[in-house]
Parts: C-alpha cells; structure tokens; sequence
C-alpha cells in the first residue's frame, strides 16, 4: 500500500489559534510563578528581570506559529533548462523545543526532491525548516511536517527528508544519555519507490555530510 503524504495544512491541527492569546503581563506573572515553583525568589535582583526576558525570548524562540511555510514556498521557478535529477540541501542546523518537556532538542535536517512543476531557491527549505522547528514539536511531526509542505507546494516526483538531533529531555533528566542521536525520515514518490534513490541520497548526506 503506498504512503499516503499528508498535506502539512492538515498536520498538528489544534484548537491553539481559536484560544485568546494572554497578555504579555499573564506570560511574565506566569514566569513569576515558575521561579517561585522551582524554589528562588523573582524579586531578587537578579531575577527581577527575568520574566521579560523569557517572554521576550519566546516571541523569537516560538516565532514559527506567525510563519506560514505555504508562503515560503510559493515562489517556484520554471526555467531549469531541463534539470530533473536530485536537488539536495543538507546539514541544516535547527533548534526547537520538545513539546512534552519544553526544553530543546537540537540537529541538523537533510531534505532532497526530484522536480516536477519547477523548482524553489535552496534558503526557502531552510527557512521551512525554521517556521516548523520555532514551535513546539516532536521530531516525528516535524518531520512529516516538512515533507507536507514541499508536497503541497512544489508537487514533486518525489522527497526525501533525514533528520537528526539530540534531545535534551534525554540528555538533560530523565536518563541522562548525553549525545545519543535519534533519526528520523520521510520518503515519497521516487525515493519511496525506488530503494537504490534512497540509498543515493543517503550516500550523499555521508560521504560529503561535515558531520
């Protein structure tokens, strides 16, 4: 049975946009109840600031909820003179954050398609990658994230796409496994169909990888 991509406008729906968003004043009281959870006092001077700066912090950290990967995407260019293999952008760094912890887990994603209707400059898969990796997550899901966005956007013949990072919700608690890495990936069309393409792109992510 084949794979059936779902489009990344249907990936990880919530409720999350119809909740009133609370003010910039709940977020750093809430920042507030945290420090005094965790056992310090927020009003000693060098706490003072600091539910601020975290509520600052976060509009970058999250920033990803106000990106829209479909308008990324939305620039194709044609005029290819007749390309049609591989194109591959590889060892793009990201940081995001774990939504069942909230704490980071950090790595690189690999993504690669063969064109179909074009082809879209090489910064905007990058900039997919940090609209989806600046919310909250789990590799899994960013993952097929990805892979739903080019689907939809660029209709390819097929995609490809390896991730690899360390989770600091396993190398900071729980089991304390400093610089285990785990993998994930995605392949459609061609790369699905055809294992010696998978095996292509896998060579090239390790035989030029800086890894």
């Amino acid at each position: 049975m084949d794979a059936v991509v779902t489009p990344f406008s249907n990936l990880r729906k919530t409720e999350a946009a119809e909740l009133p968003r609370p003010s910039r004043e709940e977020a750093e009281a809430a920042v507030r109840t945290l420090i005094r959870w965790a056992g310090d006092n927020p009003d000693r001077e060098g706490l003072l600031e600091t539910p601020k700066r975290v509520a600052k912090a976060y509009e970058e950290l999250f920033a990803g909820y106000a990106k829209d990967p479909a308008e990324i995407l939305a620039k194709t260019f044609q005029e290819v003179s007749g390309y049609d293999d591989m194109v591959l952008v590889k060892d793009i760094p990201f940081h995001t954050h774990c939504e069942h912890h909230m704490v980071p887990f950090v790595g690189v994603a690999h993504i690669a398609y063969f064109p179909s209707e074009g082809v879209v400059g090489l910064s905007k898969l990058a900039r997919v990658v940090d609209a989806y990796a600046r919310r909250l997550q789990t590799q899994e899901t960013m993952t097929a994230q990805i892979v739903g966005a080019i689907d939809e956007a660029l209709k390819p013949r097929g995609i490809a796409v390896l991730i690899e990072a360390e989770h600091m919700c396993m190398s900071m608690r729980g089991i304390q496994k400093q610089g285990a890495t785990t993998v994930t990936t995605q392949f459609t069309g061609i790369f699905r169909d055809d294992p010696a393409e998978q095996t292509r792109f896998l060579s090239m992510i390790r035989g030029f990888s800086s890894r």
